[in-house]
């Protein structure tokens, strides 16, 4: 619960910082960041350290979707937005799906090295986020204007296509009749709904499925694996 706290807590200011430090170099902080904290989870002695720990891994992973919205707007016009948001976020469903299979396998490391095998879940699965940080703050483009990976002719039209329906990397900063603008706007509120109402599913499958399964009688290491697609099949 304090991990979500955090997480809706710091959200917003979040975007306020890939703006002003640009997206390559805050996802990049932010990974790096949440893998490290990730990691310190598996050396934590007790509750208090547990509870600081995950706290101040929901402040840091706050950043990532709404982070990953913003991003596309920079690219994207709106009607090009809700596929490329939707491929996005499935990842994170698709993840849970097969993470059972990757903790199933850590559990077998049970005392290896002196360590319980929970502990060797959070380092082996915290590293991979450092890594990946590393890589998006060299490869990850900030926006249309003056990327790399464009031709000049190819940065011109990118800039010109999202003149006038997408967010701009170097647009001045959001005034009060801006924000006045959107939260009077009835679509923001359409949105909030379906968004409500479908974050209990969404949590419920990416993060609660082996103990929803572990309750119907199953083993700890049986439900890991019947929450991966394939081995629901075989069982």
């Amino acid at each position: 619960m304090v991990f979500l706290i955090a997480y809706t807590v710091f959200e917003v200011p979040s975007n306020y910082f890939l703006k002003l430090m640009g997206p390559s170099k805050w996802f990049a902080f932010l990974m790096i960041v949440w893998g490290g904290v990730s990691m310190c989870i598996g050396s934590v002695k007790n509750y208090a350290g547990l509870t600081a720990a995950r706290f101040v891994l929901g402040i840091f992973e706050a950043g990532l979707a709404p982070g990953l919205a913003y991003y596309v707007s920079f690219w994207y016009r709106s009607n090009e937005r809700s596929i490329r948001l939707a491929f996005i976020y499935s990842t994170a469903t698709l993840a849970g799906a097969f993470g059972g299979l990757l903790a199933y396998g850590i559990s077998h490391m049970n005392r290896a090295g002196g360590l319980p095998a929970w502990r060797w879940l959070f380092i082996l699965e915290g590293a991979p986020s450092i890594l990946m940080g590393v890589l998006i703050f060299f490869i990850l483009p900030d926006y249309p204007e003056g990327s790399r990976f464009l031709t000049s002719e190819e940065s011109e039209l990118a800039v010109k296509r999202m003149q006038f329906n997408g967010s701009k990397g170097k647009a001045s900063t959001m005034t009060w009749s801006d924000a006045k603008a959107t939260l009077t706007d009835w679509r923001l509120y359409a949105h909030y709904v379906i968004y409500f109402t479908k974050s209990c599913p969404f949590s419920s499958l990416s993060l609660f499925t082996p103990s929803i399964t572990r309750g119907l009688g199953y083993d700890s290491f049986t439900a890991q694996l019947m929450t991966v697609p394939p081995c629901k099949i075989i069982f």
